[in-house]
Parts: structure tokens; C-alpha cells; sequence
């Protein structure tokens, strides 16, 4: 496990990793033909763990969970003094993999959002990297999967011969598609988040002065007031709190949750 290991952030357990140990850890499992199911972490998904005791057996149950958000990362220095310098961002997680994916000749499969997007993702991607081989891509069906159409993906993706899978699917439905199909795909399962939109260059970042100092939140409220602004203004609030709480010992967060008692599995 690359890093310092798990560390608690309100009962989800955390890796304390940096970009080259997360790639480092993708690629070998890659390499391998292991499984592996991996998520890039914001405030919202942390808080999705701490709400819903399955959706955090589902997040404790992930081989590696990076810090995506800089509130994140500061919560694991601040309550575990991890000494971390930097988040391990979605979008920018997604893009190094690409690049050691096009060195080494490791093909990756993205699945989620729309057909347009993805078409925009490809043609940008493959500007970018011109040895990356994109094995397939196949769109969000927004909606619950049938177990027929589980086997299905699972059938594509393998037939394509990808060895690592990108998610973007949105939290929490990209951790559970990912908690899923972890038994069905010998491939580590990347969850990114909105990495597909942003790389595809349909929806804007946000500045990097506004990332550093974390507030990319705010870019984005800005940006999706309708669709965030309950997200933003209930769970960051929330999230601050509960971490001044878990910092001064007056909240012991569970990290065991609750096993899922049937599959949800969105598409």
C-alpha cells in the first residue's frame, strides 16, 4: 500500500498518498492483472461515508483512498500529522495515469458520463498522448443496472483488454459501480470524479489559486449553483465541524459501517 497507510477522517479511512505513490500502485496493479478499486476523495465523498453506514463499508473497503480535496488533506495532517504537501486531485490522478499508461503500452477503458463528453475526452486525450490506447469508452446509462447488464459491461471490458478502468460516474454511484464490479474485473477501478467533464474541457476548473487555497468548492457553486449549492452549504459546514470534534477527542467516528445487505449498482 503506497503512502504512510489508512488514517481515519471521520471514520473513512483515508490513504495518507502523494501522486507518485498512487500511480506507482495503479500501474503495478495494472501490470499484474490484479484488482484493485481506488477513489479520489473530496469533502462530499468523505461526508457520503459518514451519513450512510454502507456507503462507508463500501469506502473502507477500497484499496486505496486518496485525499482529492485540499480540506481532505488538511484534515489528515491536522488530526495525523502526515506531513502531506499536496491533494492527489482527480482530474490531475487521471492525467498521470494516461501518460505512464501511453510509456508503458497499458490500455484504459473509461466509463460514465455522456457520449459527447467521452468523444471530447478521447480527441483531447489522444492529442495529449499519442501512444495512449483508449481500449473503450461507454457512456452513463443514469439509471440502476440490471445483474444482465453488469455482465455485460464486464464482458466489454475485459474483451477490450484494458487493464486499468476509469469511473466518472459522480460520488456516490462511482464507488458503488466500483465496490461492484471489483470481483468481476482483474483491472484497478480509478474513481475520478468530474475528471471526465473537466479534461474534456466542458466544464471549467477552477483557478489554481482557488484549488490551492480550497476553494474550489466555491468556483464550482458559482459555476452549478442549482445543482450544489445544498452540497455545499450543508456538508462543508458539517465536515469542519465534525473534524474540530474528531481533532479535540469529543467524537469517536466508527470505521466498520455496515455491509451492504443487496447490491445498488448505478450505471
Amino acid at each position: 500500500m503506497p503512502g504512510e497507510g489508512k488514517r481515519s477522517v471521520l471514520g473513512v479511512l483515508i490513504d495518507a498518498a502523494d501522486y507518485g505513490s498512487a500511480v506507482d500502485y495503479i500501474v503495478r496493479a495494472a501490470r499484474e492483472g490484479r484488482a484493485a478499486t481506488v477513489s479520489a476523495l473530496a469533502v462530499h465523498g468523505v461526508m457520503t461515508g459518514v451519513f450512510d453506514p454502507e456507503q462507508r463499508y463500501r469506502l473502507n473497503h477500497f484499496d486505496l483512498l486518496v485525499p482529492d480535496g485540499q480540506p481532505v488533506r488538511w484534515a489528515l495532517n491536522l488530526l495525523h500529522r502526515t506531513r502531506l504537501r499536496d491533494r492527489v486531485y482527480g482530474p490531475a490522478l487521471t492525467l498521470r495515469l494516461c501518460e505512464r499508461a501511453a510509456a508503458e503500452g497499458i490500455a484504459v477503458y473509461f466509463y460514465g458520463s455522456t457520449a459527447e463528453i467521452l468523444l471530447k475526452l478521447r480527441r483531447n486525450l489522444s492529442v495529449r498522448f499519442p501512444g495512449l490506447q483508449i481500449a473503450g469508452m461507454e457512456k452513463s446509462r443514469f439509471r440502476t443496472l440490471s445483474p444482465c447488464e453488469k455482465k455485460q459491461i464486464a464482458e466489454r471490458v475485459r474483451r477490450s483488454g484494458a487493464s486499468i478502468v476509469f469511473v466518472g460516474l459522480g460520488c456516490p454511484r462511482q464507488e458503488i459501480w466500483a465496490y461492484e464490479f471489483r470481483d468481476v474485473l482483474s483491472a484497478p477501478i480509478v474513481s475520478v470524479g468530474a475528471a471526465f467533464p473537466f479534461l474534456a474541457g466542458v466544464v471549467r476548473q477552477a483557478p489554481e489559486w482557488m484549488q490551492l487555497r480550497g476553494l474550489e468548492w466555491l468556483f464550482r457553486l458559482a459555476v452549478e449553483p442549482r445543482r450544489l449549492w445544498r452540497r455545499y452549504m450543508f456538508t462543508n459546514p458539517t465536515y469542519l465541524l465534525f473534524v474540530g470534534l474528531q481533532a479535540i477527542g469529543l467524537f469517536d467516528f466508527d470505521t466498520d459501517g455496515r455491509k451492504p445487505a443487496v447490491e445498488m449498482l448505478h450505471g
